[in-house]
C-alpha cells in the first residue's frame, strides 16, 4: 500500500497540468500514488494526463462538482496513511513530499503539515516572493488572521485527521462522506483548515522551506476578487452555525485581514481604484490590525495609492526594485530557518545547497 495519496483536481488546466504531473514524478520520495480527478473539463487536460504511463497514476471521472468536491471524491479513493493536494496549475519542488513525511513521522501530533510556498507567473517564472506565514503554535486565531498554509497545494494531512471531521450528506443523489464543504467554490481550503483547529486536537504546522510553487495567474484573480469576499463571509457564516463564540470574538478581525489580502491581490493585478477602496474597508472593519501588524498594514495602503496615483510605468518600477529586495530578505530568513531547524534535529548541512528556487 502506498504511503501517500496526492490528489489533483483537473479542469480547464491543459497548459500546465503536464508540468505539474512532471514535478509529482520527480519526487525524490516515491512510496505515494497520484490521483487524477477529472471534473468534467471542457478541454485536453485529461488526453494529456493520459499520456503518462506511471503504474502509480489513476484517473477518475466525474460529474463537475468544483475543487471541494474534486478533492472530497479523491480522498474517498485514497490508499495512503498521508493524503495530498496538488492544484492542476501548481508545482511541487522535488523534495517536498520526503520533508513532509519526515515531519509527520517525527511529530506525532501534527496532523497538518505544510510548506511555505514560492511565488511563480503563468509562464512559471519566480516572481521573487514568498509566503512567510507563522509556522508552529498555529492557532485558530492565527487562521482567521491569515491562513498560514497559504493554498490548497501547500498540505500533507493524516488520514486520520479527515476522518475526524468528516460528515454525510446526500447532495448528488446518494449519501456520500464529505470532508471539504461541497457548498464552497472558493475558500473551501480554509473552511476545512479551521474546522480542523476547532473540532481536532491535531496541530497544524509548517516546515521552512518553500516547497509548493503557487502559480498567480491574474485572469483567474481579476474576476474573483468579489467572489472571494463573499466567500470568505460565508465561511464566516458556517463557523458561527457550531462555534459563534469565535465568530464573536474573531469575526470582524478576520474580515479586516481578508479585505487586506484582497486589497494586496488588487494591487498585484495593478488595480489602484481597487485596492484602495478594499483597505479602506479593512480599516473601517477593524483598526486592529495596525495595531497588530502596522508595517505590512501600511505598506499595503502605500503601495495601494502608489498604484492609484502614479504613473503606471513609474510604479512598475518602484515595484520590482521592492520585489527584489523584499525577496532577497524573505530568502535569507528562509535560508537561517532552514539552519536553525537542521541544528535543532541534530542534522549538519555541512556543503548542502541551500538555494530555493
Amino acid at each position: 500500500m502506498m504511503k501517500v495519496s496526492v490528489i489533483v483536481p483537473v479542469y480547464g488546466v491543459e497548459k500546465y497540468i503536464a508540468e505539474t504531473v512532471r514535478s509529482l514524478l520527480e519526487q525524490t520520495y516515491q512510496n505515494f500514488e497520484i490521483i487524477l480527478i477529472d471534473d468534467a473539463s471542457p478541454d485536453r487536460s485529461i488526453e494529456i494526463c493520459q499520456q503518462f504511463s506511471d503504474p502509480r497514476m489513476k484517473i477518475i471521472h466525474q460529474q463537475n462538482r468544483g475543487l471541494a468536491g474534486a478533492r472530497n471524491t479523491g480522498i474517498r479513493h485514497a490508499e495512503g496513511d498521508y493524503i495530498a493536494f496538488l492544484d492542476g496549475d501548481d508545482l511541487w519542488l522535488p523534495e517536498k513530499l520526503a520533508k513532509h513525511v519526515e515531519h509527520l513521522e517525527a511529530s506525532p501530533e501534527v496532523g497538518v503539515s505544510f510548506s511555505r510556498s514560492a511565488l511563480i507567473d503563468s509562464a512559471g517564472n519566480s516572481l521573487n516572493t514568498y509566503l512567510m506565514p507563522k509556522l508552529a503554535n498555529i492557532t485558530v486565531e492565527d487562521l482567521f488572521r491569515s491562513n498560514p498554509i497559504g493554498n490548497g497545494s501547500a498540505a500533507v494531512i493524516r488520514r486520520e485527521v479527515f476522518e475526524a471531521i468528516q460528515f454525510q450528506d446526500n447532495l448528488y443523489g446518494t449519501v456520500e462522506k464529505f470532508y471539504f464543504d461541497d457548498h464552497f467554490r472558493r475558500s473551501e481550503d480554509i473552511e476545512c483548515w479551521l474546522r480542523i483547529a476547532i473540532q481536532t486536537p491535531w496541530k497544524i504546522e509548517g516546515v521552512p522551506e518553500p516547497l509548493t510553487l503557487y502559480r498567480v495567474n491574474a485572469e483567474g484573480l481579476s474576476a474573483n476578487l468579489l467572489k472571494q469576499l463573499e466567500s470568505w463571509q460565508q465561511v464566516l457564516e458556517k463557523v458561527r452555525s457550531y462555534a459563534p463564540e469565535l465568530i464573536e470574538k474573531w469575526g470582524n478581525l478576520g474580515m479586516a485581514y481578508r479585505l487586506r489580502y484582497l486589497a494586496r491581490t488588487a494591487v498585484r493585478l495593478k488595480d489602484g481604484e481597487i485596492a484602495v477602496s478594499l483597505m479602506h474597508r479593512a480599516i473601517a472593519t477593524s483598526k486592529q490590525i495596525l495595531l497588530e501588524e502596522p508595517r505590512r498594514t501600511l505598506r499595503i495602503w502605500f503601495a495601494a495609492y502608489l498604484l492609484y496615483l502614479l504613473p503606471q510605468s513609474f510604479y512598475a518600477q518602484l515595484e520590482n526594485s521592492a520585489a527584489k529586495a523584499v525577496g532577497l530578505i524573505q530568502e535569507r530568513r528562509i535560508q537561517k530557518e532552514q539552519i536553525q531547524q537542521a541544528a535543532s534535529n541534530g542534522t549538519d548541512l555541512g556543503g548542502q545547497d541551500l538555494r530555493l528556487l
